[in-house]
């Protein structure tokens, strides 16, 4: 589906899959499968559960896999949060997981396919700003985001916002995901961007990711 979607919220989450559970493919098969099939809740746009392609971290944080859903509103993200099925996502793949991270943001005037098409790259960046960054600092540091989004060349789609959620962030308080038609564009992508990025973060994690052929 195309179209411009002018108020989508933008929910990612990073996992870190334990690795002492059950066979490692077994725990990733369950895990995708348990979060892929969210997809059936009326709240839910897209969502898109994945191993990591790479993950590039400043601070002592890693994880193995990323999960990025897409609503139309923070009522459809809240009624989502609480509902059974997701609960139940939750509570099962609770064995599996070491650790997570996650965040929530409005990606104004997002304009582009609701659901990344299969075998397009996506590559994420979440920023944690220094002790009492204010919002004006904040701003600055979006303004910073805008500007790289413009010097990226190749990508399809552009999403960028501070985070609303707090409680799982991590103190990671803004975030932005540019979805590339493959791999090859994204990895051609100017690495001077990513040093541009730790200059204005206290922490920086970049990760990248592939959208699968089915969800």
């Amino acid at each position: 589906m195309s179209s411009s979607q002018s108020h989508t919220i933008e929910h990612l989450v990073l996992f870190k899959l334990k690795d002492t559970t059950e066979p490692s493919d077994a725990a990733d098969h369950k895990f995708l499968n348990l979060t892929n099939g969210l997809i059936s809740l009326d709240q839910v746009l897209h969502i898109t559960a994945v191993p990591l392609r790479r993950i590039r971290s400043s601070s002592a944080l890693t994880f193995t896999h990323i999960l990025h859903s897409r609503f139309r509103s923070k009522p459809d993200l809240a009624a989502y949060a609480v509902h059974p099925a997701h609960l139940r996502v939750v509570r099962e793949n609770a064995a599996l997981v070491d650790d997570m991270l996650a965040v929530d943001w409005v990606a104004a005037d997002l304009t582009g396919p609701t659901t990344p098409p299969p075998g397009s790259a996506v590559r994420v960046a979440l920023l944690k700003l220094g002790e009492g960054s204010g919002e004006e600092r904040k701003s600055e540091i979006l303004e910073a985001i805008r500007g790289i989004k413009d010097e990226l060349v190749g990508i399809s789609q552009f999403s960028f916002g501070k985070n609303f959620s707090p409680e799982r962030a991590k103190g990671f308080s803004i975030a932005f995901l540019a979805v590339f038609p493959s791999a090859t564009e994204m990895e051609s992508a100017d690495s001077k961007k990513e040093e541009k990025l730790k200059e204005l973060a206290e922490s920086l994690i970049v990760v990248d990711y592939v959208v699968p052929s089915s969800e």
